[in-house]
């Protein structure tokens, strides 16, 4: 059978979204779309011998491996932005999925966009069954989003790093994407890669631990194939209505002069921000987290990287990687450079016509068990909460609003807007 279907963008024009899929079967599926549109896939894999062990042995190569099948790839063309169709996909020999509705996102440099973001989701299981690693939160999470998605408040979707937590036991992947597939099926499902999909010792990742448990990227990249210059180096960027999003990897070589620097600083000296006034920088550990310990912040990173936030004038900068919710002032080098006003209705506005620096937030509150807030926060710290939930954006050229909603109640716990 067909299985996991989901969507992503390929690039800013929005006349084209990628379906990735599963099935038992090598010989290429079809999507069938629109009014009678047919497109072959193109047909991946990956073994046993693809995942990495050392001195270490990982459980991707030993007792963690599940075969995965074969992983279908489509790209559905002569779309139109903003726009609503129906698809299914398979093929007559292996059978059809149901049909289904999806939208396409707006178009790099029109006016409207409304995405969530997020990070750190995982699975929760639907029975009584226990998995290694169990992130409690991502069903909650899911079933508001899939909410938000069937109420047309969602034009796109942002996951920032720590995707599936399979780390090496592979069954574990399908979980995820079955859980997602609500939202996943319907609208474009953008990633950033995070530790537990990469990072493993001798591999060629920043940070030598076993976080991937032997998967060093390769199902991430297989399963979410995103509009990256080649393998293993999965950053990008992508436009979508006045929001020029710059998604990095964390976890690969981002120090001065590296090949991810170079991009980093090209991408974001080119943003036209006639065309996209918005820019946001996502990956995956952050700069500014209230939490001590083994998730705190890499000063290294720091120092390399946020001087091009600022010298780029990045609005808002989104991390995961710290189980919780942080906002800050605008900040650069553990400073304050302006502070929020409140506006009649009393919601934190930055007024970035007179740029200063850029808003962060902490958004790793999408399912792993969460991280408790820090009672004595630093002054850069605006806001702190410890619970399940999900950043809700809305961006015009003018505003971009933003809201932290608790996935249990559909409370918004936080919100700010930054203006131009």
């Amino acid at each position: 059978m067909p299985l996991y279907g989901h969507l992503s963008s390929i690039d800013s024009t929005a006349t084209s979204m990628r379906l990735t899929w599963v099935s038992g079967d090598k010989e290429p599926q079809q999507i069938q779309y629109g009014d009678g549109k047919t497109v072959s896939s193109a047909v991946t894999t990956f073994s046993q011998n693809d995942m990495c062990s050392s001195a270490l042995p990982s459980p991707a190569k030993d007792f963690g491996w599940h075969d995965p099948g074969y992983i279908h790839s489509a790209i559905m063309t002569g779309l139109n932005p903003s726009s609503t169709y129906s698809y299914r996909y398979g093929s007559n020999s292996v059978d059809w999925s149901e049909q289904i509705k999806f939208s396409t996102p707006p178009s790099g440099g029109t006016d409207e966009l409304k995405f969530v973001a997020f990070g750190d989701m995982g699975k929760t299981p639907l029975d009584a069954s226990e998995e290694h690693y169990i992130q409690p939160g991502a069903l909650s999470v899911i079933k508001a989003i899939a909410n938000e998605v069937d109420s047309n408040n969602v034009n796109s979707v942002f996951h920032i790093g720590d995707i599936s937590y399979a780390t090496g036991f592979l069954a574990e992947w399908d979980f995820f994407m079955y859980l997602i597939s609500p939202l996943a099926t319907r609208v474009s499902y953008m990633t950033a890669i995070g530790n537990h999909e990469r990072d493993y010792v001798d591999s060629g990742s920043v940070y030598q631990t076993p976080d991937s448990g032997g998967e060093c990227g390769v199902p991430y990249e297989t399963y979410f194939p995103m509009p990256t210059s080649a393998k293993d180096k999965p950053w990008y960027s992508i436009e979508q209505a006045s929001v020029h999003f710059t998604v990095i990897s964390t976890e690969h070589d981002w120090s001065i002069n590296s090949e991810q620097y170079e991009w980093m600083k090209k991408d974001m000296a080119s943003v036209n921000r006639q065309h996209t006034p918005w820019l946001i920088f996502t990956g995956h550990r952050p700069m500014y987290t209230s939490n001590q310990g083994f998730s705190s912040k890499d000063q290294n990173f720091i120092k390399a990287v946020e001087p091009l936030l600022l010298e780029n004038k990045v609005d808002l900068a989104l991390f995961g990687h710290v189980h919780n919710y942080e906002r800050t002032c605008s900040v650069y080098q553990n400073k304050c450079k302006a502070m929020p006003i409140k506006d009649q209705k009393g919601v934190d506005t930055y007024d970035n016509k007179n740029y200063s620096a850029p808003v962060h937030a902490v958004i790793g509150m999408a399912g792993f068990i969460l991280d408790k807030s820090s009672n004595n926060g630093e002054s850069w710290s605006l806001k702190r909460i410890s619970e399940f939930g999900y950043l809700r954006a809305h961006a015009t050229k003018n505003d971009l609003n933003l809201e932290f909603v608790t996935s249990d109640t559909r409370e918004v716990k936080d919100s700010f807007r930054i203006t131009k």
